[in-house]
């Protein structure tokens, strides 16, 4: 049996992938083997030792402490795609609320609420509410993964001229990205040529803040800035002046601070991304098969941390670690299975950065699961050893 803590409410139609007759669920379970989390706050939190892998329903963990828990390792999970949809169709409404001043108009007219001859009122003030059509204009959008790749596609649909930009687009991504998609050379060429700018792109190191003074001095004056991805992408200081000067005539995001609150001609989502029934089912739905793969059979897919490993389980003993990506690994740990006297039917070895994870399918293990955990972790690198399947 393993035990998974939930650390927000999860969708039962993904805790339903997690069958009672193998796994306990609940918010309060003792000895967690995994987390399941939404937008829980963990970088505060004490991980109990026995948890060896956290997974994400949905895509940013910039909640999670990556680096301490791969420092452990224990495997981290995402579920990239899964809300994409969601996102896509609150960007398309992003894209057309920030050129028809819909939200400024609805406001305005429930502030005539009590006022007699509405409707007259209606049509001699709606002219201050006009706004161009998207239809011919172009669209750059920044980051082409599962969200960027939909917005883009729709976005063609709509009569846009869109031009993308992705240093590692991939080429699964490629073959999904229609062919009337103009690539881009770099994100400079996208902010300087396009009226509506839309960003899909992880918050780390590389890009925090890379919406900035200089980034916006290129930028095409009345350009229209989206975000829908992470806040910190944009420098609120920088968006301040551009907002002021007009080279950004508005800014939709749906990662809103004290400080974008306090700014004109900015319209401030909730979060409501992927605040979707479909979108949370979908997010449990692959956090709890990640979550199930990994605990029963040693697998991994969509980790943030550690590297996919995916090998079919043949009913074989098996083991897996987790370790550091340096040299001699391999041989030190298939040493320690040779003076065990143990046979391996089958092993591969993946890294990911810094970080390796290697997976063994042995004969048997002889009764020696104590010995041979206690001896791999002993080789210098190695954080985790786990006996998956006994035979």
């Amino acid at each position: 049996m393993f035990n998974i803590m939930t650390l927000n409410k999860i969708s039962p139609v993904g805790l339903e992938k997690l069958p009672a007759k193998d796994f306990v669920v609940g918010d309060n379970v003792e000895d967690p083997d995994g987390i399941i989390l939404r937008s829980y706050e963990m970088h505060d939190m004490d991980i109990p030792e026995s948890v060896k892998c956290v997974a994400r329903a949905g895509a940013g963990t910039n909640n999670i402490p990556i680096d301490k828990c791969s420092e452990k390792g224990i495997v981290v999970f995402n579920t990239p795609g899964a809300n994409a949809n969601a996102v896509k169709e609150l960007v398309l409404t992003g894209i057309l609320i920030s050129s028809r001043k819909v939200v400024e108009g609805i406001e305005w007219t429930n502030s005539l609420k009590g006022k007699e001859d509405v409707d007259k009122l209606v049509e001699k003030g709606k002219s201050q509410f006009t706004g161009p059509e998207i239809k011919g204009k172009k669209l750059g959008v920044i980051g082409l993964g599962a969200i960027g790749i939909l917005v883009a596609n729709a976005a063609v649909a709509l009569g846009m001229e869109v031009y993308g930009y992705d240093p590692y687009l991939s080429v699964d991504a490629a073959w999904s990205l229609l062919s009337t998609v103009t690539k881009a050379d770099s994100v400079e060429a996208i902010v300087k040529d396009c009226d509506y700018i839309t960003v899909h792109v992880p918050l780390n190191a590389s890009t925090k803040k890379m919406f900035n003074d200089e980034l916006f001095a290129v930028m095409k004056k009345g350009a229209r800035l989206l975000n829908f991805a992470r806040g910190g992408l944009v420098d609120n200081a920088a968006l301040k002046k551009a907002l002021e000067e007009g080279i950004v005539d508005k800014y939709i995001t749906d990662f809103p601070d004290a400080e974008v609150l306090n700014l004109d001609n900015v319209i401030a989502i909730p979060h409501l991304g992927a605040s979707t029934p479909e979108s949370e089912e979908n997010c449990a739905e692959m956090a709890a098969i990640e979550l199930k793969a990994y605990l029963k059979y040693g697998t991994i897919t969509n980790s943030v941390n550690f590297p996919n490993c995916t090998v079919m389980y043949t009913g074989n003993a098996r083991v897996t670690v987790a370790h550091r990506n340096i040299p001699n690994m391999i041989g030190n740990i298939t040493a320690v299975l040779a003076k065990e006297n143990l046979n391996i039917s089958n092993m591969i070895n993946t890294s990911k950065g810094d970080w390796a994870y290697t997976l063994i399918d042995l004969d048997s293990l002889q009764g020696k699961n104590t010995e041979i955990i206690e001896e791999i972790n002993k080789i210098d690198g190695v954080v985790n050893v786990r006996i998956v399947r006994e035979e």
